[in-house]
């Protein structure tokens, strides 16, 4: 049987070409968005960990002691080298400029470094400091130039900073000088000079949401923060290089240190996925993406398949009739799957890791901030799923049509078959199933998406896997059951359509004399366009989720603040307004406020004329109703908060996953807030770049008591992540758009050949070449069209669903509706129907009429 079977596809090489290439595609998308997978997810953990370097394991003190907990990390066998993951801040002056910047300690091995030494070297002594490039450039201070650091500590602390000054200068460091500030009791202002030894850039976007870093050792970073110990800053994490294997040395150390948590990198980056949105949201998604393209090569492959092997029951007859069984033919067809399968899979595998290498490429010259490996490093499942899904997919899809072959009587088949009727409808059993599947799989589908709106299983991910069985069960109910409606909404779309030309209601007519026909040549485009309209709404729908979501962490572009709520200077405010990017500014008053367990947050006051400056919505609206904003973690879900000293007094707010407290002017004077602006609130111009604006702020306004923070700066940083992320999921979609356009050029030429006959019988009583032509023309868009609407408006309601399960946690999903994409998929399926009908309707009209007729 195996010569019979190779000869088989010699003899039907052209048509197999069209299923193996449906079938390579499939398999190509697959792997594509599979190692695409693997990708956003490595991207997506690099940028969260840029902060860490690449650092093996992190550790978490928690109540540890920090110092002790590095004592006991660094002589742990098997560790190169541990840094404290500190966060500190200065003020450098050169002459009448200053600037402040964000510093992390000099890295002790290279594997720590977060930053980028582009020239110079790192601090070695509390008296030197590497700044970063625009730091540099706004104080004019090149390597080997003295710069003055300031730095301010409160009056309890002075004496141990004293005592840490004396201490120093018996040892030659720099000696602080303090300055009393007369303006602010127990406030005290020190300073000392250092050398900047080298320059520093970001390029991973590691501190972006701090304008930049600089880097000064450890011991600088303490003394200029106020503090005399590591574990003065508290929860400080342990960033530790391995010289050997990792989980040998995290075994150890786990067991030896006591009141810490000890992570991989890896681990480190989920963790912080899972506190960031409730839920690993990156790895939901791109389960999500690879669950749908299984689903879409899965149907594209059986439908294709499964009308070519359908074509050849009568040549299946013949065997019967000189002597092959039963079991023969069925294994012949079965092997012949099989091989086809395998060969175009493992073709699908290469082409897709190609696909994937060129997208990668391009997007790494187009993203350069973006953290993206510079090669696909495919895993063995990446190359063996598809593979396997090929063939099993192909192999399933020919077992039907090859036991219907081989059950039909050699007799019976070789007779010739009767014209389908309008009245040949599908069975009972298909409408039964048809309906199980989908209303069972709508269920499901509701299922997740309650689930993830209640944050119920988000752990798992089991609002997702229920969603996607449910939304997969439904979606494959719907093309069980295509027979019984797709030619109904055909015919509708067709009538009006009839009614231009008798060609026209020639084309129209044959849309629904054959069911099964019609419905197996739309189904292809319906797949392929409800996996791009799903696609295209699930990324509307997420940008604008994670958007709202980040509106809500970050409300306020910038915030340039005074830590002790001084004044601020005269004229600050038209300096910060005048720098290229900024929209709106506005002068606040700032304080602290603190819960009844010590915990404080920083608080800004916006008055009703400052409402514009509020970037997220629900908060200018509370707002302007008087309810303050809160940060959800400070007094928990309440809606009225105690007043500290107000005997009894609550206050009317609304608490909100946020990190600042904004307060209306009752809340601010029931709270003491004091009178006098002591902030600057800023909204940027829609793509302006934050980074920038910060650089620009801090070399007008000169002020080094002044610090800056950047909502709009991470913002932008995890921006750029998703966009990247969706750049590929739509690159992808141009695969499923061909697998499409494939599957519907298939269906339609097999249906071309099917009806040679009857093509020929028209011909012969008078419709032209042209005529003919036309019809298959007007036949093809019309299919191909409807496939279009239906799709787009399944793709949307499934977008939708995706969206509201996948980001139910973060609240009600922002459902988008992308009419871009409609009206371009509109266009291609218009076109699809043109080119799908192009070769065979010149291949049908340039057959000579005797000629077709005699066709076996």
């Amino acid at each position: 049987m195996l010569r019979l079977t190779l000869a088989q596809m010699r003899r039907s090489l052209p048509r197999l070409v069209a299923a193996g290439l449906a079938i390579l595609l499939g398999s190509a998308f697959l792997t594509a968005n599979l190692t695409a997978g693997d990708v956003i997810t490595r991207g997506g953990y690099d940028a969260i960990t840029a902060s860490y370097g690449s650092a093996d394991l992190i550790v978490s003190t928690n109540d540890a002691s920090v110092s002790d907990t590095l004592a006991t990390t660094t002589r742990t066998p098997g560790v190169a080298a541990a840094d404290p993951a500190l966060v500190g801040w200065a003020s450098f002056e050169s002459g009448r400029r200053a600037v402040s910047t964000t510093l992390v300690p000099s890295p002790s091995a290279p594997g720590l470094a977060s930053l980028e030494l582009v020239d110079g070297r790192l601090p070695a002594t509390q008296e030197e400091v590497a700044l970063p490039v625009g730091a540099a450039e706004t104080l004019s201070a090149r390597i080997g130039d003295t710069v003055r650091a300031t730095w301010t500590v409160w009056t309890d602390a002075l004496p141990e900073q004293t005592a840490t000054d004396e201490a120093a200068a018996a040892t030659d460091a720099p000696v602080a000088t303090a300055v009393p500030d007369p303006s602010e009791s127990g406030r005290v202002d020190l300073s000392s000079q250092v050398t900047l030894v080298g320059l520093v850039e970001d390029p991973r976007g590691a501190w972006s949401g701090y304008g930049g870093a600089g880097l000064a050792t450890t011991d600088a970073i303490l003394r200029w923060n106020g503090a005399t110990t590591l574990d003065d800053f508290g929860g400080t994490r342990l960033l530790v290089a391995v010289d050997g294997d990792v989980e040998t040395v995290r075994a150890v150390l786990a067991e030896e240190l006591t009141g810490t948590e000890v992570l991989t990198r890896d681990e480190a980056a989920a963790a912080a996925v899972e506190e960031y949105g409730s839920g690993n949201v990156i790895v939901m998604l791109v389960l999500g993406f690879a669950a749908v393209a299984l689903l879409v090569a899965a149907l594209v492959i059986a439908n294709t398949f499964q009308v070519i092997v359908a074509q050849r029951t009568r040549m299946l007859a013949l065997l019967r009739c000189v002597g092959a069984r039963r079991s023969q033919l069925r294994g012949s067809v079965l092997l012949e799957a099989g091989i086809l399968g395998l060969v175009a899979g493992v073709a699908g595998v290469v082409a897709g890791l190609a696909m994937s290498q060129a997208a990668l490429s391009i997007l790494g010259g187009m993203q350069e901030q973006v953290p993206l490996p510079p090669t696909v490093r495919p895993t063995l499942g990446n190359i063996l799923i598809p593979v396997v899904v090929a063939v099993v997919v192909t192999v399933g899809a020919a077992m039907v049509p090859a036991r219907a072959a081989t059950r039909v009587s050699p007799v019976a088949a070789l007779r010739p078959a009767d014209a389908p009727t309008v009245a040949a409808r599908p069975g009972k059993v298909r409408l039964a199933c048809a309906a199980l599947l989908t209303v069972g799989g709508l269920a499901a589908l509701a299922g997740g998406i309650v689930m993830g709106r209640a944050g119920l299983g988000v752990e798992v991910m089991a609002p997702l896997a229920i969603g996607v069985l449910g939304g997969t069960a439904s979606f494959v109910g719907l093309l069980v059951g295509a027979p019984l409606w797709v030619p109904s909404v055909v015919s509708a779309v067709a009538r009006p359509v009839a009614a231009l030309s008798t060609t026209a209601r020639l084309a129209a007519a044959n849309t629904v004399r054959n069911p099964r026909r019609t419905s197996a040549t739309s189904t292809a485009l319906i797949i392929g366009v409800t996996l791009v309209m799903m696609m295209s709404t699930g990324a509307a729908s997420a940008q604008d989720s994670l958007a709202r979501a980040q509106d809500e962490r970050g409300p306020v572009d910038l915030i340039l603040f005074d830590p002790g709520s001084a004044p601020l200077a005269a004229g600050t405010r038209e300096n910060v307004a005048a720098v290229d990017g900024i929209e709106t500014v506005v002068a606040v008053r700032s304080g602290v406020v603190t819960n009844e367990h010590g915990a404080g947050a920083d608080a800004y006051v916006v008055g009703p004329a400052d409402l514009g400056v509020v970037r997220d919505d629900v908060a200018a609206e509370a707002l302007a109703e008087g309810r303050s904003i809160v940060p959800d973690w400070l007094w928990g879900d309440v809606t009225q908060a105690p007043v500290p000293a107000g005997e009894g007094a609550r206050l009317e707010v609304l608490p909100r996953d946020t990190a600042v407290m904004l307060l209306t002017p009752q809340a601010a004077d029931a709270l003491a807030i004091p009178d006098a602006p002591s902030a600057l609130m800023a909204r940027l111009h829609d793509g302006a770049s934050a980074v920038d604006a910060m650089h620009d702020i801090q070399a007008v306004v000169g002020d080094d008591r002044l610090r800056l923070s950047s909502p709009a700066a991470a913002r932008q940083s995890d921006d750029r992540i998703v966009d990247v992320t969706l750049a590929i999921v739509i690159g992808l979609l141009g695969v499923a758009v061909v697998i499409a356009l494939i599957g519907v050029a298939n269906t339609l030429s097999l249906s071309v050949i099917e009806r040679r006959r009857e093509s020929a019988t028209l011909r012969a009583v008078g419709l032209s070449r042209r005529g003919l032509r036309l019809m298959l023309a007007t036949e093809g868009v019309l299919i191909a069209v409807v496939g279009a609407l239906i799709g787009t408006v399944l793709g949307l309601l499934y977008g939708w669903a995706g969206a509201a399960t996948v980001f139910g946690p973060f609240g009600d999903a922002s459902l988008s509706v992308p009419w871009v994409h409609i009206g371009a998929v509109l266009v291609v399926a218009l076109l699809a129907g043109l080119l799908a009908s192009a070769l065979p309707a010149r291949s049908a009209a340039r057959t000579p009429p005797v000629a077709a007729l005699g066709v076996d």
